[in-house]
Order: C-alpha cells, then sequence, then structure tokens
C-alpha cells in the first residue's frame, strides 16, 4: 500500500473512531435524549434501555477499535471486518425499522454515515488484497510486489 493510501486510511478510520464516539457517548450517557431522536418516542421500559444503552457502549468500544486501526491500516483488518459487518447490519435494522413507521427521518443521518463507512470499508479490504497484505495475518505478511520476498518490518510496499 502507497503511503499516501496509509495516510487516506488513517484518516478513514480516525473519523469512523470520531464518528462512532459521538453516537456511543450521546447514546450512553443520555440514551433517552438518543432514543427520542431516532425514534422519535420516549424511553421507559427499563429493559430497552439497558439494551439500546449496552448497544451505545458497544458503539463506543467501537472507537477504540477504529482508534487502533487508525494507527496501523494494515496490521488490524479483523477489526474494519468485525466494524464492516455490525455498521451494515445496524444499516439494515434502521432501514427495516424505518419503514415500518418505529424510527423517523433522524435515523437516515446514522443510515448514510454508515453506509459511507461500509463503503470506505469495502475499498479497505480491496486495496490491502491488491497490496498483497493478508487480509487476516496481518501487516507483516505482505508480499513484495515482483520480488516475492515477505516483508517482516515495512508495512508499505512500493505499488
Amino acid at each position: 500500500m502507497r503511503p499516501r493510501e496509509l495516510s487516506f486510511f488513517r484518516a478513514v478510520f480516525a473519523l469512523a473512531a470520531v464518528w462512532n464516539l459521538a453516537g456511543g457517548i450521546i447514546g450512553y450517557f443520555n440514551p433517552e435524549h438518543a432514543f427520542h431522536l431516532l425514534f422519535g418516542r420516549e424511553l421507559v421500559d427499563p429493559l430497552y434501555y439497558g439494551i439500546y444503552r449496552g448497544a451505545c457502549g458497544t458503539t463506543l468500544v467501537y472507537f477504540i477499535g477504529y482508534s487502533v486501526v487508525a494507527l496501523n491500516p494494515v496490521r488490524h483488518t479483523g477489526i474494519v471486518l468485525v466494524g464492516g459487518i455490525g455498521k451494515i447490519g445496524f444499516v439494515i435494522q434502521l432501514v427495516k425499522f424505518y419503514l415500518a413507521g418505529i424510527a423517523n427521518a433522524n435515523a437516515f443521518v446514522v443510515i448514510v454515515g454508515d453506509v459511507i463507512f461500509f463503503g470506505l470499508f469495502l475499498f479497505y479490504y480491496l486495496r490491502v488484497a491488491r497490496s498483497g497484505y493478508a487480509l487476516f495475518g496481518g501487516g507483516a505478511a505482505a508480499v513484495a510486489k515482483g520480488r516475492g520476498q515477505a516483508l517482516a518490518t515495512s508495512p508499505v510496499t512500493a505499488d
């Protein structure tokens, strides 16, 4: 992966971290307000309260994960895989809620944001694979193009 691409993906994952931090903080520390923003109703059931707050806590965990990925994007592909699955799963569920009349139009802020990040994550996987890095073996498994030699220390290959 070229240095410019590496910088681009570092920025993508730093932004993904901030995106998750923003949503996670609002939902975890003020779940009633966040719930009302997305669903237009009060969060009064203690079971729903706990489930919703727990989901927002998971969102905060992804802030940490994407922050780690931003430090070394070619090494932490597994975090991106799990995060991408979570993003598309959440998008699908929010769309279903919207179509059923459960979520309101505010949900599209989250839907559009997560779809954009999911697309960027797919592009990331394409670039990681085309750069010769092992998708699930960490960054050190890169193969130098044209030489067939394993690169043990450098996270950047000549493209």
